[in-house]
């Protein structure tokens, strides 16, 4: 189990179209995905004001792209949250496709 910066346990959990993190049983987060012609596409992350500055999205969006390799699955930042985490963790950066006009095609329909 992964910890926030103040030492409180973390969960990171799958859904249908989103991973999301709790902390203490609380929901404290989400990053939503979509898969696509073999990739996650990534448009959006979200954590509550009340728990900012505690690393959740970080804990969050790295479970979120092991989970993605883990599947085979190519990864796609249009979430600039997303992004960020790549940028400073550069073992996904193999994983990365850029935002195409096929991904911002499907964005605009959802």
């Amino acid at each position: 189990m992964t910890t926030d910066k103040n030492g409180t346990p973390t969960d990171v959990t799958t859904e249908a179209d989103r991973f999301s993190i709790s902390v203490d049983g609380q929901k404290a987060g989400f990053t939503e995905y979509f898969d696509h012609d073999g990739q996650r596409i990534f448009p959006h992350t979200e954590i509550g004001d009340e728990f900012g500055g505690r690393g959740l999205a970080t804990i969050l969006i790295r479970e979120a792209l092991d989970a993605t390799r883990a599947a085979g699955l190519r990864i796609v930042a249009v979430c600039p949250m997303v992004a960020g985490v790549i940028e400073k963790n550069p073992e996904f950066a193999d994983l990365v496709d850029p935002v195409s006009t096929d991904v911002k095609r499907l964005l605009d329909k959802r």
